[in-house]
């Protein structure tokens, strides 16, 4: 898999085409008719995962700490359904983790988690904060990943 880690403007137009089909294929129509494009993609950084073919495959965004929540955050992580069960998803978020850490040094990072994917989030090193609420129809929970324990 080829990675890239890049800011909105850097995407070119066939990149961003790309990413908002496989998105949209995933959280649209999969999981129920919701705005994917909330106004956050422009201040992110995106990482996308291309096969051999240059085909996207994964992709995710990670947003700046206080644009959303105080800590820096992952969010629109999704695999293309072909690839779902190969552990595309796993490596993804292990880059994004990567990625995050190099670009913010010692910060947590935050996800708004779907609740059926609590354990995968978990064995990633996230923690769950809070009860379950709805956003966009789906059961979710606030993780977070590295926050230092209070002294």
């Amino acid at each position: 898999m080829a990675w890239r880690w890049c800011r909105f403007a850097e995407l070119d137009i066939d990149q961003l085409y790309d990413l908002l089909a496989l998105r949209s294929r995933v959280f649209v129509l999969e999981q129920g008719p919701y705005l994917d494009a909330d106004g956050l993609d422009r201040r992110a950084w995106h990482l996308q995962g291309r096969d051999a073919g240059g085909t996207l495959q994964a992709c995710l965004r990670a947003i700046e700490p206080g644009a959303r929540y105080a800590e820096p955050s992952i969010g629109r992580v999704v695999t293309a359904p072909e690839v779902r069960g190969t552990g595309l998803g796993r490596a993804l978020m292990r880059e994004g983790l990567a990625r995050c850490a190099a670009q913010w040094p010692g910060q947590p990072v935050r996800i708004s988690a779907q609740a059926r994917l609590e354990r995968f989030y978990a064995e990633l090193g996230f923690s769950a904060e809070g009860d379950a609420y709805l956003e966009d129809g789906i059961a979710h929970l606030q993780m977070v990943r590295g926050r230092r324990a209070a002294a």
